[in-house]
């Protein structure tokens, strides 16, 4: 079922879900499932599984040589999702990216995926590598989320890349995309960012999942802001809980958002890990009610793989 379905079918109530990342190459899906398990008992509709960017590592060859190659060090989005829908049958949201994928392997996964029976996806530009300082698209791939958008509607449409044919099975594809309450880190204004965003729901995306903000404010100005110029898909409140000391820079820095004060207060005040991790807790929950109250469609919570924080929060919300 479609993620706007789920959303039309709740009739009002607010939904939960979540979003993972794969386990890096040689490491066992079990501590996925034991992450997703205590997770179950709050009925997410969809999980979210992101997509990792390839990125370079340095092999010593001795003699104070290294090769250098590129790789991908958490692939298997696809399997993973294959995997979750079978094993707890609930649907799942494959990230695809702009970033290291050509238009042609796009198309292949997106065939993949219609083979599958999954029909959500997350179209993202994604970051650049880690030695770039700007984002890179790949040789013959597509430039901005926007492309992306285009390439799947396309899809939807019976079009493909190359070739002409009579299609008897049109792919379905439901396609989510990303917003900014305090804007991209890229764009030179929140209003220049709308527009882009408004430019992604008229080429065909079906609803909007923002990136981790920590004051409520900034998600209802952002989606009064965007009502305003015509964007009348459902816009998901993205919710990530802060849980040790470091997160009060690497997020600004990184995501180019701002804390609040009292959270900021809050954490400086902790003696370790533990403490701030129960401020992170006891703040997403303040955040979340008072989001659910508001009536958001869903409240989705960036997990990065790790649930006991989340099943926390999701047992006062939910």
């Amino acid at each position: 079922m479609k993620v706007t379905e789920h959303i039309e079918n709740a009739k009002g109530n607010t939904l939960f879900s979540f979003e993972l990342i794969p386990p890096q190459k040689g490491k066992s899906i079990q501590e996925l499932y034991d992450n997703i398990d205590p997770l179950m008992e709050f009925k997410p509709p969809f999980i979210d599984v992101t997509t990792s960017r390839e990125e370079y590592i340095y092999i010593d060859k001795g003699n104070g040589l290294l090769d250098k190659k590129l790789t991908r060090m958490r692939p298997g989005t696809l399997g993973i999702c294959a995997s979750i829908k079978h094993k707890y049958n609930v649907d799942t949201v494959p990230h695809l990216l702009c970033g290291g994928f050509t238009q042609e392997e796009t198309e292949y996964m997106l065939v993949d995926c219609q083979y599958l029976g999954i029909n959500n996806v997350m179209a993202l530009r994604g970051d650049a590598m880690k030695d770039e300082q700007s984002f890179v698209p790949k040789l013959g791939g597509n430039h901005f989320a926007i492309d992306l958008v285009k390439q799947i509607n396309n899809l939807n449409c019976g079009k493909y890349l190359h070739e002409v044919m009579d299609v008897d099975n049109k792919a379905d594809f439901c396609i989510g995309v990303a917003g900014y309450p305090e804007k991209h880190l890229e764009s030179p204004s929140l209003q220049s960012d709308l527009k882009r965003l408004k430019e992604k729901v008229d080429a065909g995306a079906d609803y909007v999942v923002t990136q981790m903000f920590f004051d409520n404010a900034k998600y209802f100005e952002f989606v009064a802001k965007a009502r305003e110029i015509g964007i009348t898909i459902p816009i998901i409140p993205g919710i990530k809980p802060i849980a040790v000391q470091r997160h009060l820079q690497i997020l600004p820095q990184i995501f180019r958002i701002d804390l609040p004060e009292d959270l900021i207060d809050a954490v400086d005040k902790c003696k370790n890990n533990a403490e701030i991790k129960q401020v992170g807790i006891e703040w997403a929950i303040q955040q979340s009610l008072e989001l659910k109250a508001a009536g958001v469609p869903v409240l989705h919570y960036y997990s990065m793989g790790k649930s006991e924080n989340i099943r926390q929060i999701a047992s006062q919300i939910f």
